[in-house]
Parts: structure tokens; sequence; C-alpha cells
């Protein structure tokens, strides 16, 4: 009777090796094909003017200058202290940014908000205002000046109001003004308009400042 002929056996290596091939033919691609479907899409900013030169003071007491927006996208926003309507729920809203960026790679982004009463907020009266939010003096300042020095800037590039129109039942001024939050690029160009009342807009302003940040041929993470 003929022997049947010995069947060749598998190494252990081969095994191994097949294994590990089928595992990555099957796993790779529910990884690899979401990640590229997913993959973060440069966003199309647009140009909306460049911020001029201003000289203001910030909650410090400090000269403040369109210098100190260089080479950082900066969020603006436009509040004051004796307001009793929006102005705390615009703030509790930066004070999220502020809270969304707070990871180093979030670090170059600045915030600053502009009083728009500004005879009556002193630097003294912003720093107060300033640390009922939590601000941190790093990354978040305030502004005052001459009311002229500071409606030129607002109510120019800033493409806000601060029309005084009465007061309200509390005795507080009526300062028309929107909840607006511009984004300001590294190079003091104006890249944004974002609703604060709006959720999804405000994801979109986080998304497009860490954008800047992380683009800006100036600045390096850590730094």
């Amino acid at each position: 009777m003929t022997p049947e002929p010995a069947r060749p056996r598998l190494r252990g290596d081969h095994l191994l090796y097949g294994m590990l091939a089928l595992l990555v033919a099957t796993v790779v691609p529910f990884i690899v094909i979401p990640a590229l479907r997913n993959r973060e899409v440069s966003p199309e900013l647009p140009d909306l003017g460049e911020v001029p030169a201003f000289a203001l003071t910030d909650d410090a007491g400090a000269s403040f200058t369109q210098e100190a927006l260089r080479n950082h996208p900066t969020v603006v926003d436009f509040v004051f202290t004796r307001c009793d309507s929006i102005c705390p729920v615009v703030t509790m809203k930066m004070q999220r940014v502020q809270e969304k960026t707070g990871d180093p790679k979030g670090a170059a982004i600045k915030m600053l908000s502009i009083s728009v009463d500004p005879e009556y907020d002193t630097p003294a009266r912003l720093t107060e205002y300033a640390k009922r939010y939590g601000a941190d003096p790093m990354r978040w300042r305030f502004l005052t000046g001459p009311a002229d020095q500071v409606r030129a800037l607002v109510e120019g590039p800033f493409m806000n109001s601060m029309v005084r129109e009465g007061a309200s039942p509390a005795g507080a001024p009526r300062i028309s003004h929107n909840g607006y939050f511009l984004l300001v690029d590294g190079d003091l160009h104006i890249r944004g308009v974002y609703d604060s009342n709006d959720v999804q807009r405000l994801d979109e302003l986080i998304h497009d400042a860490r954008y800047l940040a992380r683009t800006h041929r100036s600045y390096k993470f850590g730094q």
C-alpha cells in the first residue's frame, strides 16, 4: 500500500504573519477611511479689513496698542461694567472661549474686551469686572480710554455701535451694541464675525482661532 504523502505543516511564524495580515486587512479600513473622510478642512476665512493703529489703556492701567494683537489670533467683544442686559451673558461666553482654549495648543489665542462705556469704565473697574469672570490676565485683557478714540475703533474697523439710548429701570445706561465676537489674525486683519447667541458659531470661532494659531508663521506652540 502506497503511503499517503505527508501534509506540509504551517510554521508558527507563517501562521502569525497570516493572522496579522488578516487583522490589518479587516481593521485598518475602518480606521483609515473614516479618518480621511473626517480630515480637518482649512476654513475659508474672509478678510474684513485691517485693524488700524490705536493707543488705549488696559485694565492694568498700561498702554495697549494694536501691536499687542500681532502674531496671534485675538477674539474681540464689546461690553461695559454697568450693563445689566446682554453683557454678563456675552462675558460668560468669552469665559467659555478662554476655557475651551486653555490647553497648550490654544495658548496662542488671546481675548480682548473693549468697553463701550469708557468714561465710566476705569482700569480699576475693569480689573474688578475681569476678576468676576476669572479672566486670565496673560490671555484676556479689557480696554478703555478716551471716548472719541474708543468710538473711532469700535464704530470704525470693528463695525459695532456705542450709541447711548437712555437708561434701564435700574439706572444703568442703555448703550446700543451687539453681542458679536470678532476674530483678528496675527497680521491684524479681521477674519470673521460670530454671533455669540449661536452655539455652532461659537464652536466655529474656536475652530477658526485654532487654525489661525496653528498656521501663523511666527507662532510656535509652547512659547
